[in-house]
């Protein structure tokens, strides 16, 4: 019985693990980074949060698509083209890279921290 417990309770961290971790394949940049690369015209940038938080505060040049449609709209982007991802601190960020790189995105970018860390 005591191994049962010991297989899920390690089944339930590389399942957090797996929640919590970066993509692999996806570049990780911060808002200082976010900052020079803004005007990059090869570039589709995203915001995931929900329309309020969006209609609230948002970085000029990005584009509202919530999370929860994110896979249904990925179709309007362009697979060509790098697609930066933000949020309001990171989370939702790094699960759309998830949804994206399954869609067959391959140039992927997750800013760290948000719009939290966004000054």
């Amino acid at each position: 019985m005591d191994y049962l417990n010991y297989i899920l309770i390690g089944l339930l961290i590389l399942f957090l693990l797996q929640r919590l971790l970066p993509t692999k394949g996806v570049r990780q940049i911060t808002t200082a980074d976010l900052r020079k690369e803004l005007n990059d015209k090869n570039k589709q940038y995203i915001d995931v949060r929900t329309p309020g938080e969006f209609k609230g505060r948002n970085i000029k040049g990005f584009k509202n698509i919530p999370l929860h449609q994110l896979a249904s709209k990925a179709s309007e982007l362009s697979i060509d083209k790098e697609v930066v991802v933000i949020c309001q601190s990171g989370m939702r960020s790094n699960k759309a890279t998830k949804v994206l790189r399954k869609q067959g995105f391959n140039q992927v970018t997750n800013v760290k921290g948000g719009m939290s860390a966004w000054v």
